[in-house]
């Protein structure tokens, strides 16, 4: 006889679990709150779809904090195995510009979404749409819609605290903490942060990106760029510094980080072409020996003393590394993704609730961290495939 497995949500990882789950082993529900399944999809395809990214295994691992939570589930299903799997049902990628994976062009999100609920459907997974997950009922089985749900196995996709417009609220937090379950609060990442502009510098750049720059915080470094907006900065050079300014946020109430305007050039290089430069004028050389634009040529006049400014020295040190301080993150529901949620001593190595047996929590409900370009997606249908598996071996 199929045992009979509810899964809580519709998001990534509970679509690639119900697709790897044996069929002749399982009668598969997904409970969704919202009229649609996958919604995330299509909100993170608004800006560039990309599904994952095609750094080599070992190295993308890396990218995730803690850094051995994921492993096991992403050298069970790795960003290639994603690639091919999607491939398998209709949906061919390529590896951009920036080593991040992407759709064939002219294959639009909805169109991915619709070829995964196809395959689905088809395998006889159930939709259950417009079903709340609320609380457990005394035997500790789910209660949906103000039912209980007589299943052998639970499954937990709720999401993280950001995108509420899509389901992901991260209300259930709560009602988790209230059954013992161990949680932490949700914390933004991958966002936007605090910085008191200069009121001269902001009123004439902001919107402007900073570009080919790298951004350090307790010695991890990112390159990319970022955009100077009213709030802060934003951008990919410093989303992918979330734990390391989170850490310090959350110890000293703010944080420092370093930009250096010239990651192509060594200090040296950079001292020397100001030194030996023909032109006299500190500006011109700037704009003209090292490229700088003007926002960040104005970032150092308006935030470098007259004196440093004019010393060869000083000015090329803060060149190379140009100190900001953060004030804050932007709010949660304005992120892209968040931290904290279950707290990983609360599973196991299977994502198992350790005190709630057949009880799972997989996806962005779990609290781990990772940056933009594909790495939170990957883990997320990581975590469901890896399940799946170990599903499959064990019911």
């Amino acid at each position: 006889m199929k045992k009979q497995i509810a899964i809580i949500g519709g998001g990534p990882s509970a679509l690639l679990l119900a697709a790897f789950l044996d069929a002749d082993k399982f009668t598969t529900t997904i409970y969704e709150k919202k009229k649609t399944a996958g919604r995330k999809f299509l909100v993170a395809g608004k800006g560039g779809f990309n599904l994952t990214h095609s750094k080599p295994i070992d190295l993308l691992i890396k990218r995730y904090t803690p850094n051995n939570f994921l492993d096991k589930a992403l050298l069970h299903f790795t960003n290639t195995d994603f690639r091919n799997w999607l491939d398998k049902i209709g949906i061919p990628t390529y590896i951009g510009s920036s080593k991040r994976v992407f759709p064939k062009e002219g294959i639009k999100p909805n169109e991915v979404l619709n070829a995964i609920l196809k395959f689905l459907k088809e395998k006889g997974v159930v939709f259950k749409y417009e079903h709340a997950f609320t609380k457990w009922d005394c035997d500790n089985n789910p209660i949906i819609n103000n039912k209980t749900i007589q299943t052998d196995y639970t499954v937990f996709s709720l999401g993280g605290g950001s995108w509420n417009i899509t389901g992901s609220d991260g209300k259930w937090l709560d009602t988790f903490s209230e059954k013992g379950i161990k949680t932490k609060p949700f914390q933004a990442s991958n966002c936007a942060y605090q910085i008191d502009w200069n009121l001269n510098f902001i009123q004439k750049h902001e919107g402007v990106p900073l570009k080919n720059i790298a951004i350090s915080c307790n010695n991890v470094i990112q390159k990319g760029e970022v955009v100077i907006t009213k709030f802060g900065l934003e951008g990919n050079a410093i989303y992918g510094l979330s734990p390391q300014i989170r850490e310090q946020l959350n110890s000293k109430s703010k944080a420092t980080v370093f930009i250096d305007f010239k990651p192509s050039l060594t200090i040296e290089k950079v001292h020397s072409k100001i030194k030996l430069s023909t032109f006299r004028n500190t500006t011109e050389i700037l704009k003209k020996e090292l490229k700088l634009s003007s926002s960040q040529i104005d970032l150092l006049k308006l935030y470098l003393s007259k004196e440093t400014y004019l010393n060869t020295e000083s000015l090329s040190n803060n060149i190379k590394k140009f100190s900001l301080e953060i004030k804050s993150t932007a709010a949660i529901n304005e992120a892209i993704s968040t931290v904290g949620g279950i707290d990983l001593n609360a599973v196991s190595e299977n994502f198992e609730l350790k005190n709630f047996p057949h009880q799972f929590c997989i996806g962005e409900m779990l609290d781990w961290d990772a940056p933009t370009g594909g790495y939170l997606l990957q883990a997320s249908v990581s975590t469901g495939v890896y399940l799946a598996s170990y599903l499959n071996k064990n019911a």
